[in-house]
Formats: structure tokens, sequence, C-alpha cells
């Protein structure tokens, strides 16, 4: 019969391995739209389309789940109680500037670069999400340790772009993605409060979509009166699949949060989403192609959020441990 101890290290390790899988989504995700953003022109026109595809396969979850429906009936009384603030619910503007940024820049960056950008946003929000508990996120010091690692992630992305920085990487390309990070890293925290609150995944992942998809629609809106509609749609069907990668792999993240927390998370996510992206440039070029300064951009990533990551979660072990006693 299997032992408490080892069923529970059995689940933290499946759920490892489904993060790191949905870090494979993010960079797939990454390379779709990236490509749909470019065949038709209009990065805001391809973002809008990822997203809405998204969240209509989510709506249909939500509709053939009992579960899911109780979850957004319980949305109002929660929140009249205090229990989710208004604000914990917008974690869709994260995902949706990441997609927004996928689409405007990941063809001229490529799948690697823009991922090193991102995950280097991820990791300082993720500094800062533990250093003040936001959403309710479990506390964690800032240590030098942290602070050194962070600071590693950042010269990754000066690593991976110098050869090609001014040339055919242009310095504004980079912000996208950087503070598309940032946002990723916050909407982590938000959704798997809502998640936690509700107890459905769908319905956190289909919150998420609505208000990134609204997002994307005004500002789409707003692009289309001034610059018109794009020429064609591609006919490829691949290039639809972004918004059901990401529908995925927000939905991964929102279950396993609870499990490993958000320092194993991410890391999972890092190394999910560079050995992804690097496979993709490799095979699937796109933008910039993958050269031995971006592998070891990617790599010096990999070693900074190690670096950021690890130490915090060995310090949190005595500390769980007395809370659990308590």
């Amino acid at each position: 019969m299997m032992t408490t101890d080892r069923r529970s290290a059995l689940l933290v390790a499946a759920a490892c391995a489904a993060t790191v899988v949905a870090g494979l989504g993010v960079a797939a995700q990454h390379r779709v739209n990236g490509e749909l953003g470019q065949v038709i022109d209009d990065g805001f026109t391809a973002a809008l389309i990822s997203f809405s595809s998204g969240l209509v396969l989510l709506l249909v979850a939500t509709a053939a789940s009992p579960r899911a429906r109780a979850a957004f009936r319980a949305i109002r009384p929660l929140l009249a109680s205090g229990e989710l603030r208004w604000w914990m619910l917008l974690g869709g503007f994260g995902g949706a500037f990441l997609v927004l940024g996928q689409s405007l820049v990941a063809s001229i960056l490529g799948v690697a670069i823009f991922t090193v950008a991102t995950v280097t946003g991820q990791t300082a929000m993720g500094l800062w999400i533990d250093a003040t508990g936001f959403a309710g996120s479990r506390r964690a010091p800032v240590t030098t340790q942290r602070l050194l690692g962070t600071l590693l992630t950042l010269a990754a992305v000066v690593v991976a772009v110098a050869p090609e920085i001014g040339g055919r990487v242009p310095v504004a390309a980079l912000l996208l993605p950087l503070l598309a990070g940032l946002g990723v890293g916050a909407q982590a925290a938000v959704n798997g409060r809502v998640r936690t609150a509700t107890g459905s995944p769908i319905a956190a992942t289909t919150i998420n979509f609505i208000i990134g998809t609204t997002a994307l629609a005004v500002a789409t809106g707003v692009h289309l009166l001034i610059a018109g509609l794009p020429d064609r749609l591609p006919s490829d069907p691949a290039l639809y699949i972004g918004g059901a990668l990401g529908a995925g792999f927000i939905a991964i993240q929102t279950i396993t949060v609870a499990r490993i927390g958000v320092l194993i998370l991410g890391l999972c996510l890092v190394m999910g989403q560079l050995v992804g992206a690097l496979v993709l440039d490799l095979v699937l070029p796109i933008g910039v192609a993958t050269t031995a300064s971006t592998a070891i951009g990617a790599a010096l990533t990999l070693v900074g959020v190690l670096i950021a990551a690890i130490p915090s979660r060995r310090r949190d072990r005595p500390r769980r441990a007395s809370q659990a006693g308590a």
C-alpha cells in the first residue's frame, strides 16, 4: 500500500512534469502567434484571434462542467465577502499583453530571445511577489541569492542579443517581452488565488480569458480604426492553435501552483520554455536565428532562476514544518 509521503512525492513530481509541459506550450504559443502576426502583418488582430479562440474553447468547457458553472456563480459572493478582491480577476491583462507581444515582436526576436526576455520579467516579478505576499502568496525573504539570480537573468538577455542589438534586434523590441514577463508573473499569482477560492481551474482560466479578450478587443478596435483591416487571413490551421495552447498552459499552472508553490512552478515553466524555444528555433526558425550567444543566454537564464529559487525554497521548509505543527 502506498504511504502518504510517497503519494505526496509522486503528486509533486507529476505536478512538476505537467508544469514543464506547460512551459513547452508557452514556447509553442510564442512561435505560433509570432508567425500569425507576421503573416497577416497585424499583431493586434493576431493577438485577438489567439485569445478569443482560447476563450471559445473555455466557454464550451465551462458549459459542460457543473463544477465550473457553480464556481462562476460563487464569484459574486466571494467578492462580497472579501475573500476575493476585484483586482484579483484581472490576471487576463497579463496574458493579453504576452500574446500581443508574441504577435508583434516574436517574429523579429525569434522564439529563444523572446523567451529569455520574458523569463527575465517573470523572475523579477516573482522576486517582488514573494517579498510582498501579493494576492495572498506565501512570502519569502529577498536574499542575496535571489537578487543574484535575478541580475543573472537580466545579464542573460544582454548575452543573448548582444551580437544583434541595434541591428536585427531593435532595443525597443525587447521591452515588450520584458514587460510581458512581469505581467505573466502577476497573472500566475492572481489566477492561483482565484482557483483556490473557487475550487475550479476551468473557471479561473475562463475568467482570465474573458478579461484578456475584452482588453485585446478594445485595443484591436482602436488599432483597426487607424490602420484598417488586414489584407488576408492565413489558411494554415496550425496558426490558429495559439488560443488552445494558452488555455492549456494557464489551466495547468492554476492547478499545479497549489501543489508545488510559485518558486518551483516558475522554475519548471522556465525549463519547458527554454528547451521548447531552442528546439523550435532550430527546427522551425523565425526571426533571429539561434546562435551560440542565444544558447548561452538561455543557459544563463536557467542558472539565474535556479539561484533565485532553490535557496529560498530550502529556507522555507522549516517555516512550513512549524506551520504544519501549529
